[in-house]
């Protein structure tokens, strides 16, 4: 019992807040960093090219053995893409501009909430908990989080018949927003938690003007 009271303490609860802004901070280099990976050819799909299936194959290499690749990003979704013999079974331009896009579209709001969530640890890390705009912060963080979850699987999913009218290697996309129930119900929680801090701010203010 005096173990789960220490972890609810206030000196244990700054420091893991001040722990977990730094670890907010490595996520959003690392988001950036994959984006900015897709945005040059190197996210990684499956690869048909109806001789040979590549499991891991980029668009910037003309090699997909996995042997001869530097550093790449993917996504949970399983993507797949097809070339046609007639095109030389080359990838289309336009297709890396899909897949970019897919990308872009998943992990831009995952840079948005973890950079809220930097700022709301940082505030408990100093001692600031009950403040509106931690409220402010979760409210976004849950609310871009389920549009995520609900929205961002039928944006890729039009990504790819709007890029497949056009390429010459199609899209297909797999297994796209099979959490989404999950993730909606889980990220509820952070709306609740924004209402209990904006309720906690107005009764410090109800007592301070009491006083």
């Amino acid at each position: 019992m005096r173990l789960l009271k220490g972890l609810i303490s206030e000196p244990w609860g700054r420091s893991a807040a001040g722990v977990m802004e730094y670890v907010c901070y490595f996520l959003l280099l690392v988001f950036t960093a994959g984006l900015v990976l897709s945005l040059i050819g190197r996210q990684t799909f499956v690869l048909h090219t109806g001789e040979v299936t590549y499991p891991i194959a980029i668009y910037a290499e003309k090699s997909h053995e996995w042997s001869s690749r530097g550093p790449t990003a993917s996504m949970i979704d399983d993507i797949h893409v097809y070339t046609l013999s007639s095109g030389g079974n080359k990838i289309d331009i336009l297709t890396q501009v899909g897949l970019s896009a897919m990308y872009a579209f998943n992990v831009i709001p995952l840079i948005i909430c973890f950079w809220l969530l930097s700022r709301v640890f940082r505030n408990i890390s100093k001692g600031s908990i009950f403040t509106d705009k931690n409220a402010l912060y979760l409210l976004y963080y849950g609310l871009i989080q389920i549009a995520l979850a609900i929205f961002v699987p039928l944006i890729k999913t039009l990504i790819c018949r709007l890029v497949n009218l056009y390429t010459t290697s199609p899209i297909r996309i797999n297994n796209t927003g099979q959490n989404a129930i999950q993730n909606v119900f889980i990220n509820v929680a952070f709306i609740v938690a924004a209402y209990i801090i904006h309720y906690g701010v107005h009764l410090q203010d109800e007592a301070d003007h009491t006083l």
